[in-house]
């Protein structure tokens, strides 16, 4: 399917400060993966610590939190992973089901899709 980044803006707890960043969009992800320098500048708190599979398979606990997130000039609050300094912002497959939003591979870029209630 080929790899591909999207613009997406990390807002503070007031919503005053914003950071944007170019987040890899990975649907092998469960959620959306951040620098914790990103999160901590933010004031994101964190809520728990949560287990994650690595590609290697080896098992890690990762710090999440809540943040509010701006993509396609939409809004919403999602689950967001303290990942290590310097890591590379992820975008996860929850954050786009949160967006109604799915990956067109051709294109390579998210698409609005209608949410389901079947």
């Amino acid at each position: 399917m080929g790899t591909f980044s999207v613009p997406l803006r990390v807002l503070g707890p007031t919503g005053q400060r914003v950071i944007e960043v170019e987040a890899l969009v990975d649907t092998g992800a469960t959620h959306t993966l951040l620098p914790r320098e990103v999160l901590i500048e933010l004031g994101v708190e964190v809520v728990e610590r949560v287990a994650f599979q690595l590609t290697d398979e080896r098992t890690v606990e990762y710090e999440v939190g809540e943040a509010r997130l701006r993509l396609d000039g939409r809004q919403r609050t999602a689950l967001v992973v303290f990942g290590p300094p310097g890591a590379r912002p992820l975008l996860g497959a929850t954050t786009l089901e949160l967006f109604n939003m799915a990956v067109d591979p051709v294109r390579q870029r998210p698409v609005s899709v209608p949410g389901l209630l079947k």
